[in-house]
């Protein structure tokens, strides 16, 4: 039987004229890394609040490693990790000064907690930055650091509010591994992100957030298999090709492309995905339309969430250096 780390039924929170969350119900099986996606304005980070006891819901009920939230929010506290947004680090202390201190308010001893200290910094590429006072760390080192705090102890759940925004890709990476190290250890990690591929690599399932409640749940690849399984991708040589390749494509696909223009670029799902390259191929030679590049591919979560959202221009989606994050 699934034990579950977090739990929230029917939570409900307003401001004013405006429902943060709607009916939000969620269910985070043990020792899993948990993602929360969603636009601007969903809803994901008002949850994290509720579930880590920082704001009480209007109407609903959530546990978290076996406490309920609003009767039991010491039980609660005691059993989590909170890495926020923004970092809260001392800048007045360093930073072995802040790791040692977070180290002693979760009851470790001096000798343990200034061991723990070390680890983490070796860990989060901050040896060389220990003793070095916070107020003159970069934005990226401040940001870490506050994300090593939240790693003084393995917590039962661990709460992550876009933990690598900001950081370069390899300060990503040792991010990612810490947080599949906690769930290899048997923690549960729950995780809000506005970098879909973060997901992809890092979550064993993902809810889809919006308008306040939880619009899709399941894993990646099942997420991906519900907009159309395999796609097939076509750069053309000359953008006046467009219009006769998309016909072409859709016959083969029994789908309409997606065209760009700006790129020459064609797109359509496939279900045998093979026979339909073959075909689309052989027909476009054909008809003399000439093919810069061909790549068969598994759908993306940017096609997973927009479709599920419906939306064509979701506020929040933008593209960093090739990479599609989701506010």
């Amino acid at each position: 039987m699934t034990s579950f780390a977090v739990v929230a039924e029917g939570l409900r929170k307003r401001y004013g004229d405006a429902d943060a969350l709607d009916g939000f119900d969620l269910t985070v099986p043990e020792g899993t890394v948990y993602g929360l996606l969603g636009p601007n304005g969903a809803g994901k980070t008002t949850a994290v609040r509720i579930l880590t006891t920082l704001l009480r819901p209007d109407a609903g009920r959530a546990v978290v490693a076996g406490f309920d939230v609003v009767a039991q929010p010491d039980r609660v506290r005691h059993a989590i990790g909170l890495a926020g947004q923004q970092p809260t680090v001392d800048e007045i202390l360093t930073g072995r000064e802040n790791l040692e201190m977070w180290g002693r308010l979760r009851h470790l001893g001096a000798t343990a907690a200034h061991r723990r200290a070390g680890e983490l910094l070796e860990r989060f590429g901050l040896a060389e930055a220990a003793g070095k006072r916070v107020r003159h760390y970069s934005g990226g080192m401040r940001r870490r650091l506050d994300l090593a705090a939240a790693f003084v102890l393995a917590p039962r759940v661990l709460f992550l509010d876009e933990p690598t925004t900001g950081l370069d890709p390899r300060n990503r990476n040792e991010v990612w591994q810490a947080i599949r190290g906690l769930a290899e250890a048997g923690s549960t990690v729950l995780m809000t992100t506005q970098y879909l591929f973060e997901a992809d690599r890092l979550a064993h399932r993902i809810a889809v957030v919006d308008t306040g409640r939880v619009i899709a749940e399941d894993t990646p690849e099942r997420l991906k298999s519900t907009v159309g399984g395999d796609h097939v991708d076509l750069v053309l040589r000359y953008a006046a090709d467009l219009a006769e390749a998309a016909r072409v494509l859709a016959g083969a696909a029994g789908a309409e492309p997606v065209a760009d223009h700006d790129t020459r670029r064609l797109t359509v799902p496939v279900r045998d995905r093979i026979g339909a390259l073959t075909r689309i191929m052989r027909e476009l030679q054909e008809r003399g339309v000439e093919v810069e590049d061909v790549t068969l591919r598994r759908p993306t979560l940017d096609e997973v969430f927009l479709s599920i959202t419906g939306t064509a221009g979701v506020p929040g989606v933008t593209g960093v250096a090739g990479e599609r994050t989701v506010a």
